[in-house]
């Protein structure tokens, strides 16, 4: 699923390709459906019953897929015996970095379900003592691991590439950091690093039921946004794809953002700005209902500004569903009102009349929880 797959291709199929596609094709049935019999995998995915069998054995000899049991059945005969992927055999570990001020973990089962959690507060670190302080964190976390560890997913704010290095992450002082690398040499492990806005698209594709294209913005100490099209995630040719925070908008100016323009994304919509408003609109309002009209108008402007920057995205790629992640008490109400209501006046209405607008059900771990996706699909091939 993360990888870009060529529209012509220009290199022949070799058989070792076709027994790895086959093998993940067998552990991605298990994995999404689970007790199957050999005979229901052969039907389900096309494959012979031989080389199903001959898949099943070599995927439980490495402690992949276990036997539980057999079918009841009325029918005569021999019952079938039931797989499933051995759900409990490996952990994954997950660090998201996109916190403002702190760095979280977790221990995540195979199944995205977080096990157990830690935290390390970031104290305004940056450059190498973040550096420092994601290397504590991880080494926290796989000592809570239980089982094997069948990797290690990062998901960090910036603009990372294939190889896992943060290219840029203003926030956390990184230019061109090897993270991946890095990690992997330190803990002999498994590690894939991608953008947490990337992460966390993934965590709805696999987890939050999302099968169909979607646009997923994340809104924290900045603003970036993961695009799924086709079952795939965008990366972008610079790596670069939903980098939407530092895009100005409008021509009225705006705040003064950190990067040096005025009237990006981010001076309208990130987490800091916005509570840094709502807090001084509140000071200065007479009343509580002044108070409460000030909020609701921050909000609503916030919205109108994510509006106007998603709709030439919503037009050209004819998205039906936008998921925003992050605190619901500042996005989930005048501001997503605002955003849908702009989307729609700014594009055509004939095709972006169900357009929808939700927030994700998957709260904080939902960077957690991509960043998992990421090794599942590495190492297993499974999503």
């Amino acid at each position: 699923m993360i990888q870009d797959r060529a529209l012509r291709p220009t290199t022949k199929v070799l058989p070792e390709h076709i027994r790895l596609n086959n093998r993940t094709l067998v552990l991605q049935t298990l994995y999404r459906s689970g007790l199957q019999s050999r005979a229901d995998l052969a039907r389900e995915t096309g494959l012979t019953r031989v080389t199903v069998s001959d898949l099943i054995s070599e995927l439980m000899g490495e402690n992949l897929v276990i036997e539980l049991g057999q079918r009841q059945e009325s029918r005569p005969g021999k019952p079938a015996t039931l797989l499933d992927i051995n759900r409990v055999a490996f952990q994954i570990v997950s660090l998201d970095l996109s916190g403002h001020t702190r760095l979280r973990g977790a221990v995540l089962s195979l199944d995205g379900a977080v096990l157990s959690s830690s935290e390390v507060e970031l104290a305004g670190a940056r450059g190498e003592a973040a550096f420092d302080k994601v290397a504590e964190l991880l080494a926290q976390v796989i000592a809570r691991a239980t089982a094997p560890i069948l990797g290690v997913g990062i998901g960090s704010p910036g603009i990372v590439d294939r190889a896992g290095v943060v290219r840029n992450a203003p926030n956390l002082g990184w230019r061109d950091q090897p993270l991946q690398a890095r990690l992997q040499d330190a803990t002999g492990l498994p590690v894939r690093v991608v953008n947490d806005a990337n992460a966390a698209v993934l965590a709805e594709h696999s987890f939050g039921g999302a099968d169909h294209d979607l646009l997923l913005v994340k809104v924290g100490h900045g603003v970036g946004a993961g695009l799924l099209i086709g079952g795939r995630a965008i990366f972008g040719e610079r790596f670069a794809a939903g980098e939407i925070g530092h895009v100005v908008i409008g021509t009225d100016d705006g705040p003064l953002c950190v990067c040096g323009k005025s009237g990006c994304l981010e001076a309208w919509l990130s987490v800091p700005r916005l509570t840094a408003a709502i807090h001084d609109a509140t000071a200065q309002a007479a009343t509580p209902a002044d108070a409460e009209r000030a909020v609701s108008d921050i909000l609503t402007e916030a919205g109108r500004r994510l509006g106007i920057i998603l709709a030439p995205v919503v037009g050209a790629l004819n998205l039906l569903e936008i998921v925003l992640s992050g605190p619901p008490e500042l996005l989930d109400g005048p501001l997503s009102t605002a955003t849908v209501e702009t989307l729609r006046s700014r594009t055509m209405a004939t095709e972006t009349g169900d357009l929808t607008l939700r927030m994700t059900a998957q709260g904080e771990d939902i960077v957690l929880r991509g960043a998992a996706v990421m090794v599942l699909s590495a190492q297993l091939g499974v999503s």
